[in-house]
């Protein structure tokens, strides 16, 4: 689940950092929610790419 929401949040950085950079801002915040579920993932044990 976890992956899931940040694998979503990383194409929407994606998408945002190519076609709209108004809201670069809203995007890099999405971003770093992506990398810090990531890294809880990890952290737990999990296997981060399930």
């Amino acid at each position: 689940m976890l992956t899931t929401i940040a694998i979503i949040l990383l194409v929407l950085w994606v998408l945002g950092f190519i076609g709209f950079h108004v809201l670069g801002g809203f995007i890099h915040i999405l971003l770093v929610v992506a990398v810090i579920l990531f890294l809880i993932r990890v952290i737990r044990g999990k296997n981060p790419l399930k």
